[in-house]
């Protein structure tokens, strides 16, 4: 994951349009001499639909307030993802990992939609993927989920990086990887 994130560039977070969606919400009781102290969690995912996201967590005594942090933490951890212009969808198949949970990641053709559960929906459709497939593997704890997605759409290399690397054009990178996605035709 090192690497994922040395290649991450800091987004200017003032100039986009940035939608907040809370994926969870975890009621915590510390017991202490005097009683209970109720506080409140809150996973947030923001993003602003065009290939940007980020997510962060607050913690305070009431909900509005941990959202409120929620959305701070995640503006500062706003990443870019590379979506391909024609479905709107991940150039490659990935896997992302953090702890005990995975996240599998593959790009579908125009119309599929988002195939994802919750927490994993949250961070696609705030990225601004319009097809894709996705399977959680592992933890389904939404902390663990998330953050594999969010390192899953940080190993995905853009299609102009990865010709310019190999030396070839862009239309016979996407050709190759269209040509191995596709079923063999039986006569």
């Amino acid at each position: 994951m090192a690497g994922a994130r040395a290649q991450t560039q800091k987004v200017d977070v003032a100039s986009l349009e940035l939608k907040d969606q809370v994926v969870s919400i975890n009621r915590v009781t510390k017991v202490v001499k005097g009683g209970k102290n109720l506080s409140f969690s809150a996973l947030v995912v923001v993003g602003d639909g065009r290939g940007h996201v980020g997510y962060g967590m607050g913690k305070a005594r009431e909900v509005s307030s941990a959202i409120k942090k929620g959305v701070e933490a995640a503006k500062k951890n706003i990443v870019r993802v590379p979506i391909t212009e024609k479905g709107a969808t991940i150039p490659h198949t990935v896997t992302g990992r953090f702890g005990s949970g995975s996240v599998l990641l593959k790009p579908a053709s125009e119309g599929t939609g988002v195939i994802a559960g919750g927490p994993v929906r949250a961070v696609i459709q705030a990225a601004g993927i319009q097809n894709i497939l996705t399977k959680s593997l592992g933890s389904t704890t939404a902390h663990n989920v998330v953050k594999a997605t969010v390192d899953a759409l940080l190993r995905l290399k853009e299609p102009e990086r990865v010709a310019r690397l190999r030396g070839k054009a862009v239309a016979e990178i996407l050709g190759a990887e269209e040509k191995k996605a596709e079923p063999p035709v039986q006569a």
